[in-house]
This record gives structure tokens, sequence and C-alpha cells, in this order.
């Protein structure tokens, strides 16, 4: 069994604001070891589970939030940036599973630092007309890949969205947001526990795949100012919905990756990176 897990930071055990997640905060170094305590918890789940090979894909602002000698040994590691896939790196068709560690939910939504992506720059994104976050749009990737979602950790308006997009995936609520920068916190042990015996039980016995799919999907991204959709308007295929909105029509994972680039652009534009 191969196992690729996504792991973000927003939604990890323990974090609550910008100082966690952000290099420079005063509380980041602490959450860079809480981000791999929960990481490591999926990693032992999905041996336990029977997983010969696990990739781990850090997939939060930098993308080197992940000390290599904090991983479980067992699993590989994906650093750095910048990343075609972005959040999902590494991820093909030839996995039998994907896990989400540490994900939040989507712009707009009541959930600990909340946001899509880019959170001074995107305001709204759709999939088929459908609102999606960072969540959605990495489900519908690994599907398109033959990929089954089954586990995914973050705090308990992730947990909804997940429910929401496919409730067959496992969600491990790790906090309980009472604000945008204020949670609810589960003891950490218990949380990792938790963690853990949440990805064994979803990969035994091996989850169903879904047929890959080559069906066109059409992403559309609502920006908060003019400034980006205008430049991007100058790719192939970029079409505008009204000076803040466009969308494109392709397939997925190139849509995601296509996607990739429009992030690109709106940073060397704007100077804000993506956040992820």
């Amino acid at each position: 069994m191969r196992v690729y897990v996504s792991a973000d930071m927003e939604g990890i055990t323990g974090l609550v604001d910008a100082d966690d997640v952000q290099p420079g905060g005063r509380d980041y170094e602490r959450g860079r070891s809480m981000m791999a305590e929960d990481v490591n918890a999926a990693v032992r789940g999905a041996l336990a589970a029977g997983a010969h090979e696990i990739l781990v894909n850090d997939a939060h602002g930098p993308m080197r939030n992940l000390r290599p000698d904090d991983l479980h040994p067992r699993a590989r590691l994906v650093r750095g940036k910048p990343k075609q896939m972005i959040m999902l790196e590494g991820l093909t068709g030839e996995f039998d599973a994907m896990v989400c560690v540490g994900y939040h939910a989507r712009a707009g939504a009541p959930g600990v630092l909340s946001h899509s992506f880019m959170g001074h720059e995107i305001e709204d994104i759709w999939l088929d007309g459908r609102p999606v976050g960072e969540i959605g749009l990495a489900h519908a990737t690994a599907a398109a890949l033959g990929v089954p979602v089954v586990a995914l950790t973050g705090d308990d308006a992730a947990c909804a969205e997940m429910t929401e997009w496919d409730p067959s995936v496992a969600a491990v609520p790790v906090k309980y947001a009472h604000d945008r920068f204020a949670a609810e916190l589960r003891p950490a042990g218990e949380a990792r526990t938790a963690i853990e015996a949440a990805v064994a039980a979803a990969l035994v016995p091996a989850p169903p795949r879904p047929a890959p799919s080559a069906a066109e999907a059409t992403l559309t991204v609502r920006w908060q100012s003019t400034t980006a959709p205008t430049t991007l308007l100058g790719l192939p295929g970029v079409t505008a919905e009204n000076g803040r909105t466009i969308r494109a029509t392709g397939r997925l994972p190139s849509l995601y990756r296509q996607f990739g680039v429009w992030m690109r652009v709106a940073a060397s534009l704007t100077g804000q990176a993506p956040y992820c």
C-alpha cells in the first residue's frame, strides 16, 4: 500500500494564530514541532494498516516547515518550493490513498485561520459552480487521479467542510473554532491518538478507488482586487466573468497545476506569497 500525506499547518493541534504558523512568529518553532507530531501520528496509522511506502508533502506557506529529522523515519518528505502541484506535489495515480493533515476551512468560513490559498488575494473559489477551498480542490484532484482521500485532520469547521464534500472521509477534529483566531483545543495526546486510529481504520480494508476521470471542470476564482485577474487574462484559456473574477476550463490535475501558475503570477504582482 502506498499512502500520500498532504500536510498543511493551520489545522494542526494547538495552533490558532498567525504567530503559530508563519516563519518569524513568536510561536512558529513550537508550531513546527506540533505539525510534525500530527503528521507522525498519521504515518503511524498508515504503517499500522500495512502501508509500505508513505510520501509526505509539506504543503504550507514556505513548504519548509517540517524539519526532516522530526519526521517519522519510515516516511519520505517533499520539501521546499516552487512546486508545480503546490499542496499535492508528488501525488500520482500510483498511490492507494491520500491523507490530509492540518487542513483548514475555506475563505469566509467560520474556522480557525480560514482562507483559500492566498489569504489577502483570493476571496472565493468555485469548482463547477460549487464553492470550494483547499479541501475540496485537493479532493477533486486526487479523485481525478483515481486516488481516494481517506482521512482529514483539522478544526471542526474543516472537518465539516470535508464531510459535506465527501461523507466517507474520516474527519478528525483536533480543535473547535470559537473564532478565526481562537479555538477550544483537544488535548495533544488525545488528538494524536485519534489521528493514528482514524488513519489506520480508514485504510483497512483497502479503500475503494474512484475511477480516474478525464472529464473537464471549470475553475472560477474571485480576487480581492483587479490586479491579478487583469494580468492573468493574458494566459491562454483564461476568461473574465467580471473585473475581479476569472475562470478556466480543463482536466484535473492539469487545471490544479494551472491554478498554481495563477498564484505564482499573483504573488509576483502583489508581493504576497501563496499562504496555503
